[in-house]
């Protein structure tokens, strides 16, 4: 085996040495390292999604097999994710989207040496660990911010390998092109983990690194293809013969929900900083965690079952059934439970809640107004994008990424009047969104340790 890595290596280095040309040389190693990052981000992503779906269905198999197991095996959920995560990675907590933001921030000749805390292997082993046994548990979170941290550990990883001869990669494209590899890959939509790179993360002109962007991104979806499948994340909803004037129930969908995910992100930071002040030992943080998992589990037990889990089984419900209208109470629960869940200190996302949030959202307020199903369609569509929008802030990301999950391209501009709507909406509540202010919160922690 050896052998063969050794003649393979001496015929690589016979090729390039062949290669004339100084730039196209230089082009070429600085390629290299974005494509061994996207390759083992599609990898990590695939195994990652599969693990994190074995927990999911574990939880179902508990609550149908015996539905009082919920007031067990949540209180040692979230007590477990939440000391995996103090323990071993304090910092792989929550979703991940907002490290990589402080991380790029980092990303500077003074500071470069603290973005380890933010994005390393230990941070992805606990991130994995801490998010599945928080779905486990009956935590209302989802996979894609973790994956994101995880791809931009990945990349952070490669970068430091490289051998001191190699040309210098940038730290701060490094991250940003494998947190977009990483939401590719995650979601299976290419154009969203540009967009989100762009909009999301991106204070640097797109021209210095658009190359490496594109291809990370493709080959991270590809090798994700590879392992999983060709898939969508979503399917194929019905949503053709709809008139114009389903713009006013967008319109309508999209307003609301901007405004309750904006004051969801308000409500999540309050009870953080309540955390704070008020939980300074790990008992009265345990005696916290352990009320709020019984919460839950007495919310799934007695009410109604949706408010555990990232939700997914919800979209697919409402956009694929005749099942089509949610109770009026769902939204609540699936704000409450990703609100006690992710401010538990473990670790997991809130992309596939607030997408879940948003299709509840667009399920009840359709029925009530009496759409066609396939209005419903297009509503409860919008509703995920403006949900995700008011968390996120980034109206274009969240059009591109329900668009390319549904494969629905005649919905583009439904979609992007839903993003804008919501976007203005959400600052009636707050100017910033819950990312930027968990990144600050991180960028001040990590430089007052200085």
């Amino acid at each position: 085996m050896l052998k063969i890595f050794l003649l393979l290596r001496k015929g690589l280095k016979k090729s390039f040495d062949n290669i004339r040309n100084e730039q196209l040389k230089n082009n070429l190693l600085q390629a290299i390292p974005f494509w061994i990052g996207s390759v083992i981000t599609g990898f990590f992503a695939v195994m990652y999604a599969k693990i994190f779906a074995w927990g999911e269905n574990l939880l179902h198999f508990i609550m149908n097999w015996h539905a009082w197991m919920i007031f067990i095996i949540a209180p040692i959920g979230f007590v477990l994710s939440w000391w995996l995560v103090k323990e071993f990675a304090p910092n792989a907590k929550g979703s991940g989207i907002p490290q990589v933001m402080a991380a790029v921030e980092l990303a500077n000749p003074k500071e470069h040496t603290k973005i380890r805390s933010l994005l390393s292997l230990k941070i992805i082993v606990f991130k994995i660990i801490s998010s599945v046994v928080l779905v486990i548990g009956g935590g209302a979170v989802g996979r894609e911010g973790p994956t994101i941290q995880i791809a931009g550990s990945v990349f952070r990883k490669v970068n430091e390998y490289l051998p001191h001869w190699w040309p210098k990669i940038s730290k701060k494209n490094m991250i940003m092109t494998g947190a977009a590899a990483g939401l590719a890959a995650a979601f299976n939509t290419p154009l969203g983990g540009i967009v989100f790179a762009v909009e999301e993360l991106s204070k640097t002109h797109i021209n210095y690194f658009k190359t490496a962007l594109f291809t990370a991104v493709i080959i991270a979806g590809l090798t994700a293809q590879t392992l999983a499948g060709s898939y969508l994340y979503l399917g194929y909803p019905k949503t053709n013969d709809v008139s114009l004037m389903v713009m006013f129930p967008i319109i309508l969908v999209a307003g609301t929900a901007g405004i309750l995910a904006s004051q969801l992100s308000v409500t999540m930071l309050k009870m953080n900083d309540w955390k704070k002040r008020k939980l300074k030992t790990d008992k009265a943080n345990i005696l916290f965690l352990v009320i709020c998992a019984l919460f839950i589990a007495s919310v799934a037990y007695f009410i109604n079952r949706e408010i555990l889990g990232s939700g997914k089984e919800i979209m697919e419900r409402v956009l694929f059934t005749k099942d089509k209208h949610e109770e009026w109470y769902v939204p609540i629960l699936r704000m409450l439970g990703p609100a006690l869940s992710f401010t538990s200190g473990g670790a997991g996302g809130i992309f596939a809640p607030a997408l879940t949030a948003g299709a509840s959202i667009g399920s009840v307020i359709s029925g009530a107004i009496h759409l066609t199903p396939n209005e419903t369609n297009v509503v409860i569509l919008a509703g995920m994008v403006a949900f995700l929008t008011g968390i996120t802030r980034a109206p274009f990301t969240s059009a591109i990424i329900v668009l390319e999950m549904t494969d629905r391209h005649s919905l583009i501009f439904h979609l992007m009047l839903a993003g804008m709507v919501s976007s203005i909406a959400s600052i009636l509540v707050s100017r910033h969104s819950l990312y930027d202010v968990i990144k600050v919160n991180f960028l001040t922690e990590i430089r007052g340790k200085e």
